[in-house]
């Protein structure tokens, strides 16, 4: 069985979750995590599909889909800006 990690949700998605700011998800990597979200609050979708970086404890993540998310880390979802 997976370990539950909790991820913060910024403003904008809290909406798609009921309005919480924190929910756990069971999974191991960013890639799972996304298809986890969607799976579980279809309304991020378009977000995640525009692009959303992810930060595990103070690093942003924003294309490495099969970094590990760590059990006990700080893990909280971004909007992605766009550089240029």
């Amino acid at each position: 069985m997976e370990a539950a990690r909790h991820i913060h949700l910024w403003g904008a998605l809290r909406p798609y979750a009921g309005g919480a700011s924190v929910i756990v998800v069971e999974a191991r990597t960013i890639r799972e995590l996304f298809r986890k979200l969607e799976e579980q609050f279809p309304g991020m979708t378009p977000h995640i599909r525009r692009g959303i970086a992810v930060s595990i404890n103070g690093r942003i993540y924003r294309d490495q889909w099969d970094t590990a998310l760590p059990e006990k880390g700080e893990i909280y979802l971004l909007p992605r800006i766009q550089g240029g």
